[in-house]
C-alpha cells in the first residue's frame, strides 16, 4: 500500500512539475517588499502576472472513494482529480481488489478527457470543478 502511495505521489509531482514548467518566468518570486515597483501601474502588472501564473496551478481537486467490486468493502478504491483553472490536469484512479491493485492516470484538458472516464472519474472531475 505504501509503495502505491509513493508511486501516486511521484506521478502527481511529475504532473505538477509539468504544469509549473508552462508558467511564464516573470519577476516577483524571491523578491523583498523593497524590490517591488512603487508605482500603481507596475504593481498592477505584477498582480496580473501573479494571477496569470496561478491559472496553471492545481487549485481544483477532489477525491472519490468507493467499492470497485461487490466482494470487497471499506471503500478502498479511489479516484483523485487534480486540475488548474482551465480544467487541465489529471485523473488518477486506484482500483483495489482482493488479490491485486491497479492504478490508472488519464489526462484532462478543458474539464474532459480524450480517454473514456468511469462514472467515479466523472464524479471526481465534477466535484473538482465546483
Amino acid at each position: 500500500m505504501s509503495i502505491l502511495a509513493l508511486v501516486t505521489a511521484a506521478g502527481a509531482l511529475v504532473v505538477s512539475a509539468t504544469a509549473a514548467s508552462r508558467v511564464p518566468k516573470r519577476g516577483g518570486s524571491g523578491r523583498t517588499v523593497d524590490q517591488l515597483p512603487r508605482d500603481t501601474a507596475a504593481l498592477r502588472r505584477e498582480v496580473a502576472a501573479w494571477a496569470d501564473a496561478q491559472t496553471h496551478t492545481f487549485r481544483h481537486l477532489a477525491v472519490v472513494r468507493y467499492d470497485a467490486f461487490g466482494d470487497t468493502g471499506g471503500a478502498l478504491s479511489w479516484t483523485l482529480a487534480l486540475a488548474d483553472d482551465t480544467g487541465s490536469g489529471v485523473v488518477i484512479t486506484s482500483i483495489h481488489g482482493r488479490n491485486e491493485t491497479r492504478t490508472y492516470a488519464k489526462s484532462v484538458s478543458g474539464w474532459s478527457s480524450e480517454q473514456t472516464l468511469t462514472p467515479e472519474e466523472e464524479r471526481a472531475l465534477a466535484e473538482a470543478r465546483r
